[in-house]
């Protein structure tokens, strides 16, 4: 085999989810290394403009990797778990009130569909 195809190949792509959210896009890449070990990038774009009026994409990138995807899956689910006792327990106002459902649903109805998707880490 020669040496760029080998190159190209242990970076393909495994798999690939994209999630429109309001004004940004969230990418899910499930990529593989040279020893055929998988990491996830999760990458935040949002569309921006320049000086001229032109517009670029501003992108930040994480990569997560399997010895921590455990970790990761425990933190993020324990922040989410946060926001949903503080929502119920009516200290952020913003949270509970009817105006954050509806800038969801709003969302929603604008991208045709359910504006966000379930990612499940055990996938990996």
């Amino acid at each position: 085999m020669e040496e760029g195809k080998e190159q190209e190949n242990y970076r393909d792509e495994i798999f690939s989810k994209s999630v429109r959210a309001g004004k940004r896009t969230y990418f899910f890449d499930v990529k593989s290394t040279k020893g055929k070990d998988l990491y996830l990038t999760i990458t935040e774009s949002k569309k921006r403009f320049n000086d001229e009026g032109k517009f670029f994409f501003e992108k930040h990138k994480l990569f997560l990797y399997k010895e921590d995807f455990d970790k990761f899956e425990e933190g993020f689910r324990e922040a989410l778990e946060a926001i949903s006792k503080l929502k119920e327990s009516g200290e952020y106002p913003d949270l509970k009130s009817d105006n954050f459902n509806d800038k969801n649903e709003e969302e929603k109805s604008e991208k045709g569909g359910e504006g966000y998707s379930d990612v499940n880490f055990d996938d990996l």
